[in-house]
């Protein structure tokens, strides 16, 4: 029962008389509500890191990163997920979201979708997921059958089962998964409203989980984005001055190497180890991608 969930849908005595307050009053509010946001993440970072350190262990053998979710929670998720192939360079089928309802949800509510639990074993069922893929449930309420659906056939099938709700544990979604992460925002501004407070912390737990993801997975150089994809002009100087601020080679020389060598790594490489472009692939390709690993090589 809704009435019983002690966060999203209760009510914030701070904001019980917002309709009467002033334009800034009300936007002081909303922003002092939204200072909690940081605190209730900062709260599950144990929880974060070994949701991480466990879909990576899968991604290098193969697997794939999920995330499934309702209404707002799907839409971050799916988001989240499309963000990744021109952020990386991963191909779309490595980080996939599933939102209630199919596509057209993301821009129309698919009213009672979220309600079927059958329809979350489905879509894990039609991604064929195996034991090496991770599966991340979202649930601002902690309740949501079709997510509660999707991580049971999830962890049918041997795959890694993560939760991601603003609300306490246990619940029906966190009871559903291994690692249960919880972020603890508190009432909305606007009773259950849970694109606000909810959704600001679910976007940036979900920011933390695949930024550190491709990390790991050897996609950046320090904190250079060395795997982006340049495909229209802002990428392309972009990709030009990463390698400029890896290798300090000018300008001109950093658009000839990549001209040369064909993506921002291997240029990279080639800069400050001397090798030609051949080995520098070479090395990275036996170094699972780490530029730091491929030079020292």
């Amino acid at each position: 029962m809704l009435s019983q969930l002690p966060l999203t849908e209760t009510r914030n005595a701070a904001s019980h008389d917002i309709d009467y307050r002033s334009t800034t009053e009300i936007l002081q509010l909303i922003n002092d509500e939204d200072k909690h946001v940081p605190i209730a993440v900062e709260a599950a970072i144990k929880a974060i890191a070994q949701a991480v350190d466990g879909i990576v262990t899968r991604m290098r053998q193969g697997g794939r990163l999920i995330y499934v979710g309702a209404g707002t929670s799907g839409r971050l998720g799916v988001v989240d997920a499309s963000e990744m192939p021109p952020t990386f360079s991963v191909p779309p089928s490595w980080v996939i979201g599933r939102i209630a309802g199919g596509d057209g949800a993301m821009f129309k509510a698919v009213e009672g979708a979220e309600d079927q639990s059958a329809f979350g074993q489905r879509d894990i069922a039609e991604l064929q997921v195996t034991a090496l893929d991770s599966v991340i449930g979202i649930a601002a309420s902690g309740r949501t059958p079709y997510v509660v659906g999707a991580l049971d056939e999830t962890r049918a099938r041997g795959g890694l089962t993560i939760s991601l709700c603003c609300s306490p544990i246990p619940s029906t979604v966190h009871d559903a998964a291994e690692v249960k992460i919880a972020l603890l925002t508190g009432p909305e501004v606007i009773t259950g409203s849970t694109r606000m407070k909810a959704g600001t912390a679910t976007k940036m737990a979900l920011n933390m989980i695949s930024t550190a993801v491709m990390i790991k997975l050897g996609k950046t150089y320090g904190n250079l984005m060395v795997d982006l994809m340049p495909t229209n002009v802002k990428l392309r100087d972009r990709a030009r001055r990463i390698v400029e601020a890896a290798t300090g080679v000018s300008q001109d020389e950093s658009q000839r190497l990549l001209e040369l060598c064909g993506d921002v790594k291997t240029a990279i490489v080639v800069a400050l180890s001397g090798c030609t472009p051949t080995e520098a692939r070479l090395r990275l390709d036996q170094n699972q991608g780490r530029v730091a690993l491929a030079i020292k090589a």
